[in-house]
């Protein structure tokens, strides 16, 4: 499947399972609280709670029924080289931001994308305990809760509001940046949503987030004006046999390259030898 005008009519069965997916979550979230769900430690050490793993049933039998044709990765799927045969797959993220949703954050999300080609064609982000749904499809636009919704016009880097990891914000300073920091926010896709609506003007994700963590929003953010590249200017590349990315920027085109110029300029400085004092 890679009509544009077939993603067009499923956008709508999907962004309602992505709904319906967000209310299971919802029976397990307490806000300000630790979660009703039993959590287990996966390999590595990352969290994973009972509802993960329910919404991920949950999405992979909907989904699927939606669409036969198209392959499955999904975070709490087991993987299969499978997928790499498919032109099109379905790239899920049953809960972005598990640790903030275990101990009563807000800002998680149900992810869902269609990848083509190894590229985004369609991306619903659902944050049901913000009542925030985030849509887009190739070319079309993006809207968040049906509304339309597109990047900050700032162009000046300096005091540009940034959400970033703490190594990376000190890279930022280390440069000589003046800028006004955001929350990291613990919902990776949820971070690059606020770059897409405004909200923060740019943001930085740390190496190693999983086609999961950000197909759907990359591509809301791009339909929203945006970009998402490496600190190499290079776009993700989805569906690959490691779905693991390096460091990333998002931001308004102009100002996210600036932002990785002072990013690499600050993590040059802390990797430069340091002088012996003088006598």
């Amino acid at each position: 499947m890679s009509d544009p005008y077939a993603f067009a009519a499923l956008l709508p069965r999907i962004e309602a399972v992505a709904r319906e997916a967000g209310a299971i979550a919802m029976d397990f979230f307490r806000p300000g609280a630790p979660t009703r769900a039993e959590v287990s430690e996966k390999p590595g050490g990352s969290p994973v709670t009972e509802a993960d793993l329910r919404v991920d049933r949950f999405l992979r039998d909907r989904l699927r029924a939606l669409a036969p044709e198209l392959g499955w990765l999904s975070e709490e799927s087991v993987d299969s080289p499978e997928r790499l045969e498919r032109e099109a797959l379905f790239v899920v993220d049953p809960i972005d931001g598990t640790r903030g949703f275990a101990s009563g954050d807000p800002c998680f999300a149900i992810c869902v994308a269609i990848v083509v080609g190894g590229q985004p064609a369609l991306g619903v982000v659902h944050a049901p305990a913000l009542d925030e749904t985030f849509v887009a499809l190739s070319g079309g636009g993006a809207r968040r809760n049906g509304a339309p919704i597109a990047v900050s016009r700032r162009r000046e880097l300096a005091g540009a509001s940034v959400s970033a990891p703490d190594s990376l914000a000190a890279d930022l300073r280390r440069s000589g940046l003046a800028f006004d920091p955001r929350p990291r926010l613990p919902s990776l896709a949820m971070r690059l949503l606020r770059v897409a609506e405004g909200e923060f003007d740019a943001a930085l994700a740390r190496k190693n987030a999983h086609d999961w963590d950000i197909a759907a929003a990359d591509l809301i953010l791009r339909e929203a004006g945006g970009a998402l590249t490496d600190f190499s200017g290079r776009a993700p590349i989805y569906n690959r046999p490691d779905p693991i990315h390096p460091t990333l920027a998002a931001g308004p085109p102009g100002l996210q390259a600036d932002l990785i110029l002072a990013a690499r300029q600050g993590a040059a400085r802390a990797a430069k030898p340091r002088a012996p004092d003088a006598i």
